[in-house]
């Protein structure tokens, strides 16, 4: 196999790639402030000392929103690459495919409403 510039260029971008990525990581490592205790183990609350434990339960409703907010935004995100790929079409037909998910999309959301997911329940004390 004779060596070209080619291979010199590849190898050298690699060695630029690795340490871009590695970099920041190896310095922030040196130069990092090693201090220990006091008030930088402590959780930021708003600039107020915290009380209580910082291992706070969350509802199932968080979750629940959580992941209908992630479905609906890799649905919309379906409708970008779309919206580029149907501006040469011609008819009726790639309207009426985006009509048709639009109308799944809507319909979840209309299924989700009457199951009661989006009411955020009132905590009981």
């Amino acid at each position: 196999m004779v060596f070209s510039w080619l291979h010199f260029a590849m190898i050298l971008f690699l060695l630029a790639g690795l340490l871009f990525a590695c970099g920041p990581l190896i310095l922030a490592a040196l130069f990092a402030p090693k201090a220990r205790g006091g008030d930088i183990g402590m959780p930021y609350e708003c600039g107020m000392v915290p009380y209580g434990s910082s291992w706070a339960r969350w509802g199932v409703s968080y979750y629940v929103y959580a992941l209908i907010f992630l479905a609906f935004d890799v649905d919309v995100l379906y409708l970008f690459p779309v919206s580029t790929a149907y501006t040469d079409a011609a008819g009726w037909i790639p309207f009426v495919k985006v009509f048709i998910f639009l109308s799944f999309l809507i319909l979840s959301v209309v299924y989700f409403w009457a199951k009661g997911v989006f009411t955020w329940p009132r905590r009981i004390q």
